[in-house]
């Protein structure tokens, strides 16, 4: 007569197995009808270019349409909602950018929650920014920077790709770190920011430093420091914001790849396992460097820890200088 101790293990083994069968079963099936990608933000810019590169990669190696979705509206809240609420059953991915963690401090209410709604698939790729000024100011530095608005109150203002994005909550923390007279002017995306510094309308500017390699190049810009740990290799001789006595001001942008909570284990290591292997093709290297995108391509739990610490750094950082979303 068996054991009661080896009828349980068997049990456990045969289930365990079972399970196992049917999680294998279920990777090798999905995807089984086309795959919806949203987008909380308008076609064109980066991480609607990101997605749709990724969403037609994913449609060939998969065999079933992945196809992007742009669900705008309330700085990428609209959309994000929507896939909080759809089924976690693999058919619904977001891809999306660091507003995913600003977005819970910066406004009164999202319609999901950051920590909890949502399963990490990978980060994507990052992408710099840089304080840029006019070649009109006088500062060579951004120590420079300082003493100048410093010594002229009231004078200058800085400019950013809109409210509540990166590039502003970076020009917000430099503002509040160096105790400065700073007005914030909110445009529509980085190309336009940099058209309003290199014009002169406003003096300084925080954006992606990709789309302004070129006129930095010309001399119709100039940059001051790029805001990221790391020196980029566009411009090499362009400082970090730590060299240049501001450490606690890093912060680069990213696209990221998440899905509803709940969605099967199998189909989200699929889905990293795909991505990831996307990302690394050189045709797609060479892509999204053309977007001024950077691959990583990090693991779900890698990806998930840094959201955590991005959501508490950010709203630290909107607390102290006071900005709410009206």
């Amino acid at each position: 007569m068996k054991s009661p101790r080896r009828q349980f293990l068997k049990l456990t083994v045969s289930a365990g197995a079972s399970f196992a069968f049917s999680g294998i079963a279920l990777a090798q099936s999905y995807p089984v009808r086309p795959v919806r990608v949203i987008v909380p933000y308008s076609p064109g810019g980066p991480t609607d270019v990101c997605a749709r590169l990724i969403a037609q990669k994913l449609s060939d190696q998969l065999g079933k349409q992945f196809y992007v979705e742009n669900i705008t509206g309330a700085g990428g809240n609209i959309g994000t909602g929507q896939a909080a609420r759809s089924a976690p059953d693999g058919y619904t991915i977001l891809i999306t950018v660091n507003s995913y963690v600003i977005n819970p401090t910066l406004y009164d209410k999202v319609p999901y929650n950051a920590l909890k709604d949502f399963e990490a698939v990978t980060l994507v790729a990052i992408f710099q920014s840089a304080m840029l000024v006019n070649p009109s100011v006088t500062a060579k530095t951004v120590g420079e920077l300082v003493a100048l608005i410093k010594a002229n109150p009231n004078k200058y203002s800085f400019a950013s790709p809109g409210f509540g994005t990166p590039s502003h909550l970076l020009g917000e923390q430099f503002r509040v770190a160096a105790g400065l007279d700073l007005v914030h002017v909110p445009y529509g995306g980085s190309g336009q920011v940099i058209t309003s510094v290199a014009a002169g309308n406003t003096p300084i500017g925080f954006a992606a430093l990709s789309a302004a390699v070129p006129l930095i190049q010309d001399g119709k810009l100039r940059a001051l420091a790029v805001m990221s740990r790391q020196r980029t290799q566009a411009v090499p001789d362009l400082p970090t914001i730590e060299e240049a006595g501001y450490g606690e001001l890093d912060g680069d942008a990213w696209v990221g790849v998440l899905v509803p909570s709940g969605t099967p284990k199998d189909v989200v290591a699929l889905l990293h396992q795909e991505v990831v292997r996307i990302i690394a093709l050189p045709e797609m290297k060479e892509r999204l460097a053309a977007i001024g995108l950077e691959p990583v391509g990090d693991s779900p739990e890698e990806f998930s820890a840094q959201m955590r610490v991005e959501m508490e750094k950010w709203a630290k950082v909107i607390k102290a200088a006071r900005i709410k979303a009206e």
